[in-house]
């Protein structure tokens, strides 16, 4: 999220501070950005994303939802989990390990941490010296980022 919004801002001959701003703003958005897409790749309907569920897991692309499920599950869970992904892919392997991150209490926790970042960004651009159009797009993006369903 950061370089895209400075490249924009140089492209339109930016200010000082403005950089800043936008870094301070988007790690934050970017990192809920990430964990939204996360969520959804494990637990998103094919036919609204767009993309297959479960690929990461069959794949053993770590995410950060993984990383908070081997974080919260309780050990034989979390050994479990870690069995389950990656290849091969096996009948049945990325149901169960979405049973198992749902029982982690890991997509609670990436939905709190989401809102906390997404908050963080907000704030961001309160404080900021931003004109009223500027800012409101960016919520708009912060938004669309972070409650997306695809």
């Amino acid at each position: 999220m950061v370089r895209p919004l400075q490249l924009g801002a140089l492209l339109a001959g930016t200010r000082p501070g403005l950089l800043e701003t936008y870094a301070a703003f988007g790690h934050p958005l970017g990192e809920a950005f990430q964990l939204r897409d996360d969520i959804l790749g494990v637990f998103g309907d094919p036919a609204v994303t767009g993309k297959p569920a479960g690929e990461d897991l069959r794949d053993g692309r770590a995410n950060g939802l993984l990383a908070l499920a081997l974080r919260h599950a309780r050990p034989t869970a979390a050994a479990r989990l870690r069995d389950l992904v990656g290849p091969p892919a096996r009948p049945g392997a990325v149901e169960e390990a979405r049973e198992l991150i749902a029982a982690s209490g890991a997509p609670a926790a990436a939905e709190e941490r989401i809102a906390a970042r997404t908050a963080q960004a907000l704030a961001v651009l309160e404080r900021s010296d931003l004109d009223g159009t500027t800012r409101g797009a960016l919520v708009e993006l912060a938004t669309a980022a972070t409650a997306r369903t695809h």
